[in-house]
């Protein structure tokens, strides 16, 4: 597995304990992330700042993934679909001169396949496809 894989499944885990901690502040989440500065290594900036972006971020996330996702709502989703949806829009949107938009869409649908259902990937894909024809 890439650094940058292992940075992104940390993000995921530390933007999921943020949502499903409504009591998560900036400052609880980026500790919860630093457990895995040890493991990430070179790699633990690109964790921290996927998760302070999308947290930085997460109105205008949250706002561009809606319109994007057609008869459902943010509150419906999964928290962990949720949560990879944030990141990878933060990534497409706010830091898209980092990673090529089709490896983020990639990392997305993977790690989807690995923490989610069957079915979120496809979701993922088609809700990052819509928002990457749109970014062009």
């Amino acid at each position: 597995m890439s650094n940058r894989r292992m940075a992104r499944e940390c993000a995921l885990q530390s933007l999921y304990y943020a949502d499903s901690s409504k009591s998560a502040d900036e400052n609880n989440i980026l500790r919860y992330a630093a457990d895995f500065k040890h493991e990430l290594g070179d790699c633990y900036p690109f964790c921290e700042e996927l998760v302070t972006g999308t947290t930085e971020h997460l109105p205008e996330i949250d706002k561009l993934v809606s319109s994007y996702a057609k008869n459902w709502t943010i509150a419906r989703m999964s928290a962990v679909d949720r949560s990879i949806l944030r990141m990878a829009t933060y990534e497409m949107v706010f830091s898209p001169e980092r990673t090529p938009l089709a490896a983020i869409m990639d990392e997305a649908i993977e790690l989807a396949k690995k923490y989610s259902t069957e079915n979120s990937s496809k979701f993922i894909n088609g809700l990052l496809d819509q928002l990457k024809k749109e970014r062009k």
